[in-house]
């Protein structure tokens, strides 16, 4: 355990990589919003992240290997930003926090009813997008086995 780290409990650490007011929002953006570049993701927050702020949760999910950063092709002044399966891995949390959100807290009109769009982004894109994940049989593989190691390790610590 580092010295930084308050415990080596496994909600804590995970709450000490994403557990701010804005990691998880950034990574809503990326997976449902398709929002890949540090513009999109800064101006089309619906919660007004700051151009600070964003820089430095970028930085931290890049470290932590939640994302990465790549070269832009079609602009040399611009990186994409992408989940890794890291970060995809968050999607059950972030469904989860969700549902969760839409059972004991009022949401607005627009998240109650969503406009239909095909642009991910939506409540009811979930599914979709949680499907086109999993039909990625190399991701589904390394899921699958990353699944059974955990099952593993946790059979042989009790």
């Amino acid at each position: 355990m580092d010295d930084h780290q308050r415990s080596g409990c496994p909600i804590n650490l995970t709450l000490e990589v994403v557990g701010d007011k804005w990691s998880l929002l950034v990574i809503r953006d990326m997976m449902f919003g398709n929002r890949r570049h540090f513009r999109e993701l800064l101006t089309k927050s619906e919660e007004g992240i700051s151009s600070n702020i964003l820089a430095d949760r970028l930085k931290t999910l890049l470290d932590q290997g939640i994302i990465t950063w790549a070269d832009d092709p079609s602009h040399k002044q611009k990186g994409i930003y992408s989940l890794t399966e890291q970060g995809i891995e968050l999607l059950p949390v972030l469904a989860q926090m969700s549902g969760w959100g839409f059972k004991y807290i009022p949401v607005s009109e627009e998240a109650r009813h969503p406009r239909q769009t095909t642009e991910p982004g939506r409540p009811e894109d979930v599914g979709r997008i949680h499907g086109r994940i999993a039909l990625n049989p190399s991701r589904r593989e390394a899921s699958a086995k990353g699944r059974a190691e955990r099952r593993r390790a946790i059979a042989g610590g009790v």
